[in-house]
């Protein structure tokens, strides 16, 4: 036996065989949780089990206060008991706050002849607690928290024994927290850099068109003053063109936030597309593209949300009349009813002459966001195409176009079958 852990010597094999299984166990188990509060949910109920304990608490240390401060106790069952109003401890506070000043740990046989014994958690849990052992939660000289356990399986004291295999426990349970926390604070970081550069471009986006309304009110009130009726013709148009846009941008953002069900009613699919061809029309500034639907030469009604749709063919008409160039842009667009296995599918195509995608970003296009646009996009558009399609039970695609450019095609499936919204 190794002189260095002498408390081993009078260890029984069976409760050795107990102890090695259940370090082992907990090891693999801390090893693989990265969330902090799953983490400390494992800790206390990990923590019953390797000291035979009926429940168990986890406190954390505030370094910036210098409390400790728990909120959630766990009992025999297993079942969480949120403390209604958060308790803390100084560190000269209760036998938690002891063994946390002192780094040591503290086995209590019986709490109602220690006077360190806080019984606020008690009161508020409405628990009895009879004994109690308490270990600092060390990861190298730095203090995390303490784990108290509490009442010992079938009555009596926690033994020396139980004491040292809850600090071996311990000394993972801390290494784990401490990896959680730096996993947490690097996502946090992450995602608030990804929040910041998603503003920015926004706002850029935001700015772009305020600045066209703010030189088009300006004009208009030189036109009332002036009753020059045909500055007012000119620059209304722009006006216009930007109010709409703000529109569509607004319902981009509110269909990208949150869950939706389709509307569902039985349309002529190329009547949608006709009124967001249109619509494009009027908010192209002076391009001179040329934009053609091609006929489906069939019957083109499908059981689709109108307004969903709609947004979604708009959307891809934006992106297309942003990437064609003056003059000799062309843009198609088509709808066709096709079999299927669940009936007839629909499928709707945008194609240009653009550039197209290069292969390396027809992924990332879809991911909220993105955009090759610069400030001039807010990489919302395709994302809630995506999103609406898919609402719809269906999928958008990308690929190379017979024209040279970008052709997106979107499959709903089974759209000629009368759905519920």
């Amino acid at each position: 036996m190794d002189s260095d852990i002498p408390w081993l010597r009078d260890v029984p094999p069976s409760d050795m065989k107990r102890i090695v299984d259940a370090l082992y166990r907990v090891h693999r188990l801390l090893s693989a949780i990265t969330d902090l509060n799953a983490l400390l949910e494992r800790i206390m109920e990990e923590s019953k089990g390797v000291a035979n304990a009926e429940a168990c608490s986890l406190m954390l240390y505030d370094p910036e206060s210098g409390e400790l401060y728990f909120q959630v106790a766990q009992g025999e069952t297993g079942d969480q008991q949120a403390l209604k109003t958060e308790v803390r401890l100084k560190l000269d506070q209760g036998i938690a706050g002891a063994a946390a000043s002192a780094r040591q740990s503290i086995n209590v046989p019986d709490v109602t002849r220690d006077p360190r014994f806080y019984g606020a958690a008690d009161a508020i849990t409405q628990f009895k607690t009879r004994s109690l052992m308490a270990t600092p939660l060390m990861d190298r000289d730095t203090l995390i928290g303490v784990v108290e356990v509490v009442n010992k399986v079938g009555g009596g004291a926690f033994t020396d024994t139980d004491l040292h295999v809850m600090e071996m426990f311990s000394s993972l349970a801390a290494t784990a927290i401490s990896n959680a926390r730096l996993i947490e604070h690097n996502l946090r970081a992450e995602r608030m850099a990804a929040i910041g550069q998603a503003v920015a471009g926004l706002s850029h986006y935001i700015k772009n068109i305020l600045t066209g309304m703010t030189g088009s009110v300006d004009l208009v009130d030189r036109g009332l003053a002036d009753k020059n009726f045909e500055l007012l013709e000119r620059c209304w148009p722009i006006f216009r063109r930007s109010a709409k846009r703000i529109t569509i941008f607004v319902q981009d953002m509110l269909a990208f936030s949150k869950p939706r069900k389709p509307a569902y009613s039985l349309c002529d699919i190329e009547t949608v597309i006709t009124e967001a061809k249109e619509t494009f029309l009027g908010l192209q500034a002076q391009k001179n593209l040329s934009i053609t639907i091609t006929p489906a030469g069939g019957n083109t009604a499908a059981y689709i949300d109108p307004e969903g749709i709609f947004s979604c063919v708009l959307n891809l008409l934006t992106n297309a009349g942003d990437a064609v160039a003056p003059n000799t842009g062309a843009i198609r667009i088509s709808a066709r009813m096709v079999p299927g296995d669940t009936g007839k599918d629909l499928v709707i195509e945008v194609a240009d002459n653009g550039p197209g995608v290069p292969e390396d970003q027809q992924r990332l296009i879809f991911e909220p966001f993105f955009s090759t646009k610069g400030s001039g996009g807010t990489g919302l558009g395709l994302p809630v195409t995506r999103k609406v399609v898919r609402e719809h039970g269906g999928d958008i695609f990308v690929e190379r176009a017979p024209e040279g450019g970008a052709l997106f095609r979107i499959i709903i499936p089974g759209a000629d079958k009368k759905r519920e919204g």
